[in-house]
């Protein structure tokens, strides 16, 4: 991913395991997202955070140091999901144990989606492919976008960003 180019990123859980079901783990992404907002490291445009994966409609705008914001939210997010299955559910934290070279646990799988969003009509098709995404029948998660707590669904439609993260997509496209 290259900088100031948005981006439609999926980033999936390491086996598709639905570690992202509790809201406790969805708080750090937003945590995650929040830090790099207010440093001005990343835009986000959209996003919503589904029980194994994330989805987002970003731009990295500047490195974190000699890291990408990307990695440095992979980062953040795995150390943070360590810390906490260690202390909230030890035994949880055994489905993510890997031996490579530099580290035991593997939280995100490798590689993750990347596709630069080109002009406001892919944008607002991306948009509307991630707002839908809670609703589709092997989540279910809610019957109206709006009412699912982490999407920017809710932002499009009211104006209010309840985590203060977001960049309406028009001000970028």
């Amino acid at each position: 991913m290259d900088l100031r180019i948005p981006y439609f990123w999926t980033s999936t859980i390491n086996n598709w395991k639905h570690l992202l079901q509790e809201d406790s783990y969805k708080d750090i992404i937003i945590q995650s997202l929040q830090w790099l907002v207010n440093n001005k490291m990343i835009a986000v445009y959209g996003f919503t955070i589904m029980p194994n994966h994330v989805h987002l409609i970003w731009e990295q705008l500047q490195m974190n140091g000699k890291e990408y914001p990307k990695n440095s939210f992979q980062k953040f997010t795995a150390h943070k999901f360590q810390k906490s299955l260690r202390s909230r559910n030890p035994c949880l934290i055994e489905l993510f144990k890997h031996q490579i070279i530099d580290r035991n646990f593997l939280f995100w799988q490798r590689d993750p989606l990347a596709s630069k969003i080109i002009g406001r009509d892919l944008a607002i098709q991306k948009l509307d492919y991630i707002h839908h995404n809670p609703l589709q029948i092997h989540w279910k998660l809610v019957t109206d976008p709006v009412k699912y707590k982490y999407s920017s669904a809710y932002y499009y439609e009211t104006g209010i960003d309840e985590f203060n993260i977001l960049t309406h997509y028009m001000d970028r496209f």
